[in-house]
């Protein structure tokens, strides 16, 4: 039994989102916006979203004011400070504090307030670093995350266990959902935090309007990844939300994956860069593989991904084109 386990199920009653006040941390986000959409199109009367500009949801009196005004029936806490592997490295002193402060005041808080549900977004990120393939959920105690996310990832599965706790010691209602690598528009393309499918859209689109003749990626393209498009994780969440009450962990994927040097042949062919693909392999590639088993999404929530990657990854390019291309563009002439 893992440390989430308990007696709780997912057998009672769906929650009805109809007339319930909704707090969304992160909900003007990447992932937050669609799922504030959704929950509004499913009956929500208020979805509030927070602004980390006027709620700093490290500072415990911040939360308290927030849920003093929202006062919300169901909170979804998405909110986090992440990016790719150069940001981890980069930053894990405040990748761990400020995950882990958000998480405990979000939890806290609600848990004061009697909210009738908690729904914590944690990550992929959180897995042994040689977790067998697909990832389990009766995996996620069996070793140490890869190193260079391991403080972002520690701090969101140490939230894991608060649920837990607070479930078998309080009767909180919380549960913890595990997305794998998402991607998609509206995406994060800056190249200092952004994660491996924007960064490689805007590397390999400025080359091309650049007129480069390679372009450089990081290690050796042999590790794997998952991706999920975002809407589609967006459906999920939000089916967790009205469906799922166990206290075990959800992965959140599609259950296939594609090494690093078949994902940058595909987005070079996709932004049509002809040029040369060079590694450094001086860079890390990150956990080896990464892949999920989803079978307790489909079972308990009935999610299944709906978008094909090929036709996310186009919309992801054809968005960035649009919204971010133009300086690119100008910069070329």
């Amino acid at each position: 039994m893992s440390p989430a386990a308990g007696d709780a199920t997912s057998a009672s009653a769906p929650l009805s989102l109809s007339g319930k006040r909704v707090l969304v941390t992160g909900g003007a986000g990447f992932l937050g916006a669609p799922v504030s959409r959704l929950l509004e199109r499913g009956g929500a009367a208020e979805v509030t979203v927070p602004r980390s500009s006027r709620h700093d949801l490290t500072d415990t009196s911040a939360v308290a004011e927030l849920f003093e005004s929202a006062r919300p029936d169901i909170v979804l806490h998405l909110a986090a400070e992440v990016g790719g592997i150069g940001a981890n490295r980069d930053n894990p002193g405040r990748f761990f504090y400020a995950n882990m402060a958000m998480g405990l005041n979000m939890i806290e808080e609600a848990r004061r307030r009697g909210v009738e549900k908690f729904v914590q977004v944690g990550t992929v990120c959180s897995y042994p670093k040689f977790t067998p393939v697909p990832f389990s959920e009766s995996s996620l105690w069996d070793g140490y995350p890869e190193e260079t996310n391991a403080p972002y990832g520690v701090a969101k599965k140490a939230l894991l266990v608060m649920l837990a706790a607070y479930r078998e010691q309080y009767d909180f209602p919380g549960i913890f959902l595990m997305p794998t690598n998402l991607y998609g528009p509206r995406d994060n393309f800056d190249p200092s935090s952004s994660h491996v499918i924007p960064a490689l859209i805007r590397k390999c689109e400025e080359a091309r309007l650049e007129g480069a003749a390679s372009i450089t990626c990081w290690g050796t393209g042999s590790a794997s990844r998952e991706f999920l498009y975002v809407e589609d994780c967006a459906e999920a969440i939000v089916a967790a939300t009205e469906r799922y009450e166990s206290p075990e962990p959800v992965n959140i994927g599609v259950g296939k994956e594609i090494t690093i040097r078949e994902l940058v042949e595909l987005i070079a062919e996709v932004t049509d860069f002809n040029g040369e693909i060079e590694w450094d392999t001086s860079k890390p590639d990150g956990q080896p593989r990464r892949v999920l088993d989803t079978a307790r999404a489909e079972s308990e929530i009935g999610f299944h991904a709906a978008t094909s990657f090929e036709h996310g990854l186009g919309a992801t390019v054809d968005w960035f084109r649009e919204h971010l291309g133009a300086g690119e563009r100008a910069r070329a002439r």
